[in-house]
C-alpha cells in the first residue's frame, strides 16, 4: 500500500451466540464489507484487520459497515475490538510503520 493515511487502526470483531467456535465466515462478511468504504485500505492478519485511512469518519464507516454485515447474516449480537493510532504531525502508511520497526530492530 503506498497512500499516505493519518489514521491507521487494529479491528477485530466476533459474533456471540452462534453454535461452534469457527468464526472465519462472519469475519469473510465483515471484510468483504470494508470494499464498499471510499477511502479505506485494509490488510486482514491473523488476529484481527489493520484499517488505513485519512480521517477517523472512514473507519468509523468501516467498523459500521463491518458490524451491518455480521447483523446481516443473522447474528444478534456482535463484540468487536477498535485501536487507533491518529497521528496528525505526519503522514504514514502500515508498510511505513513495519519499515521503521524493521530499521530499529536491525541496530539493536
Amino acid at each position: 500500500m503506498d497512500k499516505n493515511h493519518s489514521v491507521i487502526a487494529e479491528f477485530s470483531i466476533i459474533p456471540i451466540g452462534q453454535e461452534g467456535s469457527s468464526v472465519g465466515r462472519y469475519v469473510a462478511a465483515a471484510v468483504n464489507a470494508f470494499k464498499n468504504v471510499k477511502g479505506l485500505d485494509f490488510e486482514v492478519t491473523p488476529m484481527g484487520t489493520i484499517l488505513a485511512a485519512k480521517d477517523l469518519d472512514t473507519i468509523f464507516e468501516a467498523v459500521r459497515q463491518a458490524h451491518e454485515a455480521i447483523i446481516a447474516t443473522g447474528v444478534k449480537r456482535v463484540s468487536s475490538t477498535l485501536r487507533i493510532d491518529d497521528r496528525r504531525d505526519k503522514q504514514r502508511t502500515m508498510d511505513d510503520k513495519v519499515k521503521a520497526v524493521k530499521e530499529y530492530m536491525k541496530q539493536s
